[in-house]
């Protein structure tokens, strides 16, 4: 009871001294800023968008930047600056779900391995082992590939693809986890498995998840626009910054904003999400607390 006590005491100190931790580091800042701008831009898309994404106009095909067109028109003349912003949908939903997906399953796999051990953690393991010796990028082809061109199957794609990344790095935290002297405290008094799991060994693997998985976003928004380029991510006439990028290669000397835009797009949001991640894990390095 007092050990309870004590740990309801101390979280919020250590929540303070992480977020003032977070705070002062300037580069996460410059992330988190650019994740949240990206974020913004998907939600108020159909508001701000100035044309229909999908409406093809065959009086503006090609036309530069312009105060007509911010960002110029595309090969049918659709405007690049609403298809950038419903893209933005498309891209960052690739991102977040895909991974939500990979984290879903392969942290149950990663802490039953680690916990129970034995021929679980083989079985789960060896899968996971065969897994991860396949390039991320070339698996989630080879699986978008197979369930057939589409966004959802693109998003199950990556976060199958993702998945082995979890469960290892669940498997790893939890082994060390469970040799903690208030882990073997609560098994040596009775405390059935499952609620040991849940209240003294998921808490401290949440940390390193939520790095890990703000990085991964970063990774599934480049194999979704990798996807879509190669035509199994998102269908046209629906916007992806991708498949722009796919339409844009047959036009680089005639129409390079047309690739510039959703290029410098991916560049940016994957930038802000390594840098948001790479201040997490600093913030929530437990040495440095």
């Amino acid at each position: 009871m007092t050990l309870a006590i004590t740990d309801d005491l101390a979280l919020p100190k250590k929540r303070s001294r992480v977020l003032a931790k977070f705070l002062k580091n300037r580069s996460a800042l410059f992330g988190a800023a650019i994740v949240l701008f990206f974020v913004a831009v998907a939600i108020v898309a159909p508001l701000v968008a100035p044309y229909d994404p999908v409406k093809p106009s065959f009086m503006t095909i090609r036309k530069p930047p312009s105060a007509l067109f911010w960002f110029g028109t595309d090969e049918l003349g659709r405007d690049v600056f609403s298809r950038m912003l419903w893209g933005a949908r498309a891209s960052l939903s690739a991102g977040v779900i895909s991974v939500a997906i990979a984290v879903a399953l392969g942290v149950p796999f990663g802490l039953v391995s680690g916990y129970f051990g034995g021929w679980i953690d083989a079985a789960i393991s060896r899968s996971t082992d065969a897994m991860l010796a396949i390039p991320f990028l070339i698996f989630a082809i080879a699986l978008a590939a197979f369930l057939g061109p589409s966004l959802s199957n693109a998003m199950i794609a990556i976060g199958l693809s993702a998945m082995p990344i979890f469960i290892r790095l669940t498997r790893g935290q939890v082994l060390s986890i469970k040799a903690e002297d208030y882990v073997e405290g609560a098994r040596a008094i009775g405390l059935p498995d499952f609620w040991i799991i849940l209240r003294y060994i998921l808490p401290n693997v949440i940390p390193p998840i939520l790095v890990q998985a703000t990085l991964t976003i970063a990774s599934a928004i480049i194999a979704e626009a990798s996807l879509s380029f190669l035509g199994l991510g998102q269908q046209p006439p629906n916007p992806s910054w991708g498949s722009m990028l796919n339409t844009a290669k047959n036009f680089m000397e005639q129409a390079p904003w047309m690739s510039f835009f959703p290029g410098s797009a991916i560049f940016l949001i994957v930038l802000g999400f390594n840098l948001l991640g790479d201040g997490l894990r600093d913030a929530l390095d437990p040495r440095e607390h």
